[in-house]
């Protein structure tokens, strides 16, 4: 039975109709969420192996694989005599609800190795292989699902029925008639089966508007579909993982921050787990304690791929992972740390649009301590990119270098090359990103077009901090010290002023901010205050690179 404190609540649930707003508004998530955008897969000549599922080699998914203990506790009964086989669609699951699409598929395949008849083994193989961006394979599994379907119970034909409705609407997102009939079919199953937790969790999937999100895109429409799955399983960790990341999207970042500790209390093998934990605690300003979680996940990849032998560029948690450890040693001023993490990041190729965009990182952190001619040369490989998106954010990234060195005619050559990328871009996407805005206002600063760039900068203040998800929180705060530095640097201080004013509200734990506060308020002769935010940004730079002190590090 529904908890009573539910059961009146489930008309209203279902019935509510938000669906064309969702789908608006998180057409960018199924690129965001997870570093991917649909059909932007890498499959030119040479760039992966023709015998793959996405970016991963099949040989690889289909390796047989043991029995693994910490990765959290999942089960979904399904038709098999094999216990065996049972346990590997369960562990499968449980990969699948980490987003550990290798390992989820590896296991969904030994359990088809031993019983090659269970339908939901290939339900979950298709759910695997959407996460790797490869919908004929994922079409392929389901219609495996749909062979078998006739000798599986009920509930699992309710299951297969499902998700070939949902993949309809993946192979036409376009078209709004088919997300309708997956989610008018998912509410009449709830109606059949109010007490299946794993049906609010697709709800809530659902209600994201977009097939590849896997729980990240949600709102406060999805906070109670978690919640009702959790009080029908107390003990599922993926509806803890889904609902910490709507309340870090939506919520309150303390709540966030209960839930990914409760996650990675489940799964401590999983690296998303730490990786997820700590960037909650990231947000809470417990910056030492977030570096340790994201070690955690650095060391328990870098064990899975020495003990698997799988190539570490294939997973796509790699970069990522690297690139928010190194924003959080930067938060410390451990520039030497997160230059190391930046490069490695760096390093990795990618095999989708937006894994490509999201290498500007390293150029952006160059650019920020001063090493303009190496962010330059680091640019041109996002330029040479087979994606828009990349070449969007180098051609932005190269014009902001060419200005640090004077040289101002090739910034603007390189502003219209960026703003002619963006004819090739979604205009979802586009609105997200603040790249050649940025270049824009900068040069209209050095120009000394003061009132039109400190317009538009502003703007873009208001849209950096605006964008939700931990990622952009921890991007936007070193977005914001650009923009305060620039400011200084063409003498508008009252754009350097609420700059840092801005940094300090978003992140009130950051040095960084503070400095810059103390920067404006020497400026203006406000002695006292610039010795007190100066006397904050050194306490709260004490763990930093000795080279990194207010005295040594003062900009125009």
């Amino acid at each position: 039975m529904l908890p009573s404190r539910l059961a009146g609540s489930i008309g209203a649930i279902l019935d509510r109709d938000r669906a064309m707003r969702r789908i608006l508004l998180l057409a960018l998530c199924s690129g965001l969420v997870l570093g991917i955008v649909p059909g932007a897969v890498a499959q030119h000549e040479g760039h992966e192996p023709k015998e793959a599922v996405g970016w991963v080699p099949r040989e690889l998914l289909e390796r047989p694989l043991p029995l693994r203990q910490g990765i959290g506790k999942l089960h979904e009964e399904v038709t098999t005599s094999s216990p065996e086989a049972q346990a590997y669609y369960d562990q499968g699951l449980a990969y699948l609800h980490s987003y550990v699409w290798i390992e989820a598929a590896r296991s969904f395949h030994q359990a088809l190795r031993l019983d090659a008849s269970i339908a939901m083994a290939y339900v979950g193989l298709s759910d695997a292989y959407v996460g790797l961006l490869d919908v004929p394979s994922a079409l392929a599994a389901e219609e495996k699902a749909k062979s078998l379907a006739a000798k599986a119970s009920g509930h699992e034909r309710t299951r297969i029925s499902l998700r070939a409705l949902q993949m309809e609407y993946i192979q036409d997102s376009s078209d709004i008639k088919k997300y309708f009939a997956y989610r008018q079919a998912l509410n009449d199953a709830l109606s059949a089966t109010p007490n299946d937790p794993w049906l609010w969790i697709l709800r809530g999937f659902a209600d994201e508007g977009t097939p590849t999100a896997h729980g990240q895109g949600g709102a406060v429409d999805t906070i109670a579909f978690y919640q009702t799955a959790l009080s029908l399983s107390p003990d599922n960790f993926a509806a803890h993982h889904y609902l910490a990341h709507t309340l870090e999207n939506h919520g309150p970042a303390k709540e966030a921050l209960e839930q990914s500790e409760i996650y990675v209390r489940m799964a401590p093998a999983i690296p998303h787990a730490h990786h997820m934990h700590g960037h909650n605690l990231r947000r809470m300003g417990q910056t030492e304690q977030a570096i340790e979680e994201f070690l955690k996940a650095e060391g328990l990849e870098d064990d899975y791929y020495r003990a698997e032998n799988i190539p570490p560029q294939f997973d796509w948690h790699h970069a990522h992972n690297l690139q928010l450890l190194a924003m959080s040693y930067e938060a410390l001023g451990q520039i030497k740390a997160a230059e190391s993490a930046f490069q490695k990041a760096f390093a990795l190729p990618a095999y989708t649009d937006f894994a490509d965009y999201n290498r500007k990182a390293w150029p952006e952190f160059l650019l920020d301590h001063g090493r303009a001619q190496e962010a330059l040369a680091a640019s041109q490989e996002l330029v040479n990119s087979q994606w828009a998106m990349a070449r969007f954010a180098g051609h932005s990234l190269a014009g902001r270098a060419e200005l640090a060195i004077h040289h101002p005619e090739d910034a603007r050559a390189d502003l219209a090359l960026a703003e002619r990328e963006t004819e090739q871009m979604q205009s979802g996407v586009l609105k997200s990103l603040s790249d050649s805005a940025l270049l824009r206002a900068e040069i209209m600063l050095r120009e000394g077009e003061m009132e039109e760039g400190n317009r538009l900068m502003e703007r873009i203040v208001k849209d950096v901090v605006a964008v939700s998800g931990p990622d952009a929180w921890s991007e936007a705060l070193f977005e914001l010290e650009y923009i305060a530095r620039v400011a200084r640097e063409a003498s508008d201080w009252t754009l350097a002023e609420s700059a840092a004013q801005e940094m300090i509200r978003h992140d009130p734990s950051y040095a960084g901010g503070h400095f810059a506060l103390g920067l404006a308020a020497e400026h203006q002769g406000n002695a006292p205050t610039a010795k007190e935010e100066f006397a904050t940004a050194q306490k709260l730079w004490s763990k930093a690179d000795a080279s990194l002190q207010p005295s040594q590090t003062q900009k125009p």
